[in-house]
């Protein structure tokens, strides 16, 4: 017989892990299938200057390592794998397809979160944590009395670059096209720029990230034919987000118009007994310590899965 896990997680980011730490210490036999890097975004987050209990900041490669820890110790089995798709029989029973071979669980928590998109450029990737941001919530407060370039022209970039305010002393907005985001925001962004705290640029697109000594000190761009040059001390970039669900493609999973998992009050999914936490959920704040947060009370939801499935096999049937 097919041996079925009681519950299987897909990502080790915060939210997964955290859902272990409570699973395991429930006695629920659980699995954790990583297809990359163990915490998720947070591992390749330079600092974490805004998570509870950490009044100095904590590295981010140290929280995911002591989250992954915490929840080994009680007994969570981290294996890696990249899982191509998801299925519910009519048994309830789900089957998943992990590097290409069948794995079956009672419940599924999906916590795969979501990736920003990149520009490709030159010092991107080589900057990312140290000079090049794509959460100003979590890197703003680094920059007080700094210059910034923020680069992107919808809902998410004026807004970050709204908030960016209250720390630098001036931001270059630099968009590829026109603005596109709402009538309400670029209201209160021309607020700023009568102000002198955001000069927007239109038609700008940057080339590459340069920084000396490690530090940022400049964005190469071109504007039309002409290079161009913004001096800046970090860039954050909002050019959008990729939720991490391409697998759910023929799952049944239900996903919101941006490709994030709609869940109930409950973060289950439309599928029973299959879960959504963190990042790749539509609605989530994006904030490692909400991505916690749900994942304990998913890890909640799913004991009490269990918990129904289990009366119902005690039941007698009747007839």
């Amino acid at each position: 017989m097919t041996d079925i896990k009681d519950t299987i997680m897909i990502g080790t980011g915060p939210s997964a892990l955290a859902a272990a730490v409570y699973t395991t210490r429930e006695d629920i036999d659980t699995t954790l299938y990583e297809k990359s890097v163990i915490g998720g975004l947070a591992a390749i987050t330079d600092m974490v200057d805004n998570y509870p209990g950490f009044p100095e900041g904590i590295e981010g490669m140290k929280l995911a390592g002591q989250l992954q820890k915490q929840a080994e110790r009680f007994g969570a089995k981290i294996e890696f794998g990249e899982v191509s798709s998801l299925k519910l029989g009519d048994d309830g029973i789900k089957t998943l397809i992990i590097d290409g071979q069948e794995v079956k669980a009672k419940t599924v928590l999906i916590a795969t979160g979501s990736d920003y998109n990149k520009l490709g450029i030159p010092g991107e990737a080589e900057l990312y944590g140290r000079g090049a941001h794509y959460c100003a919530t979590c890197d703003g407060a680094f920059y007080r009395e700094k210059r910034l370039v923020v680069v992107g022209g919808g809902n998410s970039a004026v807004q970050e670059a709204i908030f960016l305010t209250r720390f630098a002393t001036h931001i270059d907005l630099l968009v590829r096209s026109t603005i596109k985001a709402s009538d309400v925001l670029q209201h209160d962004l021309q607020k700023f720029i009568d102000e002198g705290k955001i000069t927007v640029h239109l038609g700008v697109v940057p080339t590459a990230i340069v920084a000396e000594d490690g530090k940022v000190t400049h964005v190469d761009a071109k504007k039309g034919d002409e290079d161009v040059t913004f001096q800046t001390d970090g860039v954050f970039i909002f050019v959008g987000l990729k939720p991490n669900t391409q697998f759910l493609a023929d799952s049944g999973v239900e996903l919101d118009e941006q490709g994030l998992v709609k869940t109930d009050e409950h973060l289950e999914t439309n599928l029973t007994g299959v879960f959504a936490s963190g990042d790749v959920r539509s609605g989530a704040t994006m904030q490692i310590a909400s991505a916690v947060g749900e994942g304990a009370s998913a890890a909640l939801a799913i004991r009490e899965h269990l918990d129904g499935m289990r009366h119902n096999e005690n039941v007698p049937a009747v007839g």
